[in-house]
């Protein structure tokens, strides 16, 4: 085979018409041989002999898109030092563009023999080519057309967080064949559904080319999540209808395309902090074999061991340069190349350990913060890991917006009637300044969130107090705990009406609150039909039913999606419902009234003894709607309607007097949860008349004078 020198960037494989340039980063190999493979699987192999800055690269004329191909590294085998080399492991190029084929869990996958695993000089010489995925040649060209990044306004987005499978397999109007596929949520039916419900911003759980663990396998489940990357540039093959020999990259382009269309930015969750290669004794399937020393973070008083942040076995070493650059040639590629809007990182926390603690000024920040593509896109930490001190929350970059825990913890324990402290409720409806105001952040700091893919649905979340995962297989033991869910009397399904009636209140009560506070909501996808899980807070291996949507919508269910829309689209016609900038707390030049008003049932604001009080069930919140900033360039103010919200976690009515004066002379329900019909506008009232609030409702009035 002609093969010419090449150059040792970029790095991956890099088809420019005529050929295709090949280059792999190993600091301590001996030798590296680039595999080939045909479509009967028979392997080519060439020694790549150039080597620059521990690059190893090659230039082959005539080898072009879809050609499938691997690494053999050798060199040394020493674990205490933390090299595990081993020839007879096909690996994974770390810059593949696409991957082909799944892995077949055998001993041959792993890189020591079962009976020996702490043997120092034995390793498996088993030949893994068999049982692993191949990286695939790609073409990069595609027909962008006038397609651009879409920069929709932080304070303007509402992000939806979904599943590329669970949102399209079981959609009627998705043909079968592109079920559960990027081209499947392309479809005008899915994007119409997006469209109805008003989000501009769709969150899409992991897509970098993922492997399913052993242990999943071995109980007939799957990784259905994809929190266990091997190809942070591959879109995962699976998701692909037209193929895995990289027609999967042309896919996913298309289905940003057709998204970037209707207005909706592209949002991908990524995962930096680990791989899916797991713990010393996992499979060798690509950083592993390439230069463990390099890519992991290895247990300095035993290498052979990794330090695990992340609960999955092994921690990216995010101090090294060239896991940094690929990080960073990752993002950059998805951006660049696939037209992605931003990112949300799995346990960011990881991210920014240099030693031992979260360092907000870590390398990794600071790089970020440099970057002229990356910094400019929507970035969204998980601000925690599993490890020491990572709870992370309030604590990242100003470029950085967080998923608030905080506030779900807080909502949650308001609307179920937890004893928390009402200056805790307020900082998180009024966008959590304490935890974001200091370091000259904004509102839209905080990605607002009730229920995400971890945990309960928010069906659930009304329907259970204790998690159900029998079918994950581990006897219940996996999952959170600590859920502050109340299941409204009954434990799971049932007939009582008062019960079901209830539950669909606290729904409403929850999805409200979400869309009213400031800050940016986040949905989780199919709360707003009731998508239900039976009960399980851990679903990472369900690819099945239990994960998927039901788009056979009952009453209760269209029911709840008007409402959800509703509520998204009155956000976003109200700018004093999604503010660029914190309330102030003060009355307005010349008006007399502030930009936001606290007040008790009786009408009147509340006093520095009532905030300092412990939990309070019942409060009216007055939000100003006279001279908002405006998000134009000049800075000036707009003007927009003013609202009271009322809100009563207490189990019985509570009347609430209207406040008299200043604040406004007459008001117009427009939303009440507790209603027959909760979007039907109310009657006219006056200042100072009594509104009576069910046990356990919301509402908001509107301003009339």
């Amino acid at each position: 085979m002609t093969t010419w020198p090449g150059q040792p960037y970029p790095l991956g494989a890099t088809y420019d018409g005529r050929g295709t340039n090949f280059s792999l980063f190993a600091e301590h190999a001996d030798q590296v041989r680039l595999c080939l493979f045909d479509d009967a699987g028979r392997e080519t192999a060439v020694d790549l002999s150039e080597v620059t800055a521990f690059c190893w690269h090659a230039y082959l004329p005539g080898v072009g898109p879809g050609q499938r191909y691997g690494y053999r590294v050798d060199g040394p085998h020493r674990p205490r030092d933390g090299l595990r080399y081993n020839p007879h492991k096909l690996l994974i190029d770390p810059y593949a563009r696409a991957i082909d084929g799944d892995v077949r869990w055998a001993e041959a996958v792993h890189g020591y023999p079962f009976d020996a695993p702490d043997a120092e000089t034995l390793r498996n010489t088993e030949d893994s080519a068999g049982l692993v995925p191949r990286s695939v040649v790609v073409d990069p060209a595609f027909d962008w057309g006038s397609d651009g990044p879409l920069r929709t306004p932080w304070h303007e987005t509402v992000v939806y967080e979904a599943h590329v499978r669970g949102l399209t397999m079981r959609h009627p109007d998705v043909p079968l064949e592109l079920r559960g596929t990027y081209a499947g949520l392309a479809t005008p039916a899915v994007i119409a559904h997006l469209e109805r419900l008003g989000i501009t911003a769709l969150e899409l759980l992991p897509v970098h080319h993922f492997v399913d663990d052993g242990r999943l396998a071995a109980r007939g489940l799957r990784n259905y999540w994809g929190y266990n990357s091997i190809g942070f540039l591959a879109p995962h093959a699976a998701y692909s209808a037209a193929g895995p020999r990289g027609q999967q990259v042309p896919e996913f382009k298309a289905m940003v395309k057709a998204l970037h269309a209707a207005g909706i930015e592209v949002i991908l969750d990524v995962v930096y902090n680990h791989t899916g290669e797991g713990s010393e004794r996992g499979p060798t399937l690509c950083f592993r074999g390439i230069d463990n020393e390099a890519y992991y973070r290895l247990d300095p008083a035993d290498p052979r061991r990794y330090i695990d942040y992340t609960g999955t076995g092994n921690t990216m070493n995010m101090r090294h340069p060239h896991v940094l650059q690929l990080i960073m040639d990752s993002l950059r590629y998805w951006v660049l190349e696939m037209h992605v809007d931003g990112f949300r990182f799995d346990l960011a926390a990881t991210l920014a350990r240099e030693l031992h603690d979260v360092d907000r000024l870590s390398a990794f920040f600071d790089l970020i913060q440099q970057d002229p593509v990356v910094s400019q896109v929507k970035l969204i930490a998980e601000p925690w890991d599993v490890g020491e001190g990572g709870y992370q929350v309030g604590n990242f970059p100003p470029l950085w917006s967080e998923w608030n825990g905080r506030y779900r913890d807080t909502v949650r324990d308001y609307w179920r009637g937890a004893e928390r402290g009402v200056a805790e409720f307020a900082y998180r409806f009024t966008g959590s300044s304490d935890l974001y105001a200091s370091n000259g952040r904004r509102p839209y700091a905080s990605i607002n969130f009730i229920t995400c893919h971890d945990g309960f649905t928010l069906r659930d979340l009304v329907s259970y107090e204790h998690k159900h995962n029998q079918a994950n297989g581990e006897d219940n033991r996996d999952g959170a705990d600590d859920n502050r869910s109340w299941n409204c009397g009954a434990e799971g399904p049932t007939d009582d009406p008062a019960v079901s009636a209830l539950r669909r209140r606290q729904s409403r009560n929850m999805l409200a609150t979400l869309l009213l506070s400031q800050g940016v909501p986040m949905i989780l996808g199919g709360d707003e039909m009731g998508r239900t899980q039976a009960g399980n807070n851990n679903a990472y291996c369900q690819d099945t039913a239990l994960s998927w949507f039901e788009w056979e919508l009952d009453d209760e269910a269209r029911r709840l999606l008007d409402f959800t829309a509703h509520l998204v689209g009155l956000r976003q016609r109200h700018p004093v419902l999604h503010r660029r900038k914190w309330f102030e707390g003060r009355p307005l030049h010349g008006s007399g009234v502030s930009d936001i008003g606290w007040f008790t049932p009786s009408g009147e604001e509340m006093t520095d003894d009532e905030w300092g009080q412990g939990f309070v069930k019942s409060i009216g919140v007055f939000l100003n709607g006279d001279q908002i900033p405006s998000p134009g360039r000049r800075g000036e103010r707009v003007t927009d309607d003013s609202f009271f919200v009322l809100l009563n976690a207490h189990h019985e009515p509570v009347p609430f007097r209207l406040p008299q004066g200043r604040w406004g002379q007459r008001w117009v329900g427009i939303l009440d949860t507790a209603a027959g019909d909760p979007l039907a506008e109310g009657p006219p009232r006056r200042a100072g008349e009594l509104v009576g609030v069910e046990g356990r409702s919301l509402q908001l009035l509107r301003r009339a004078d």
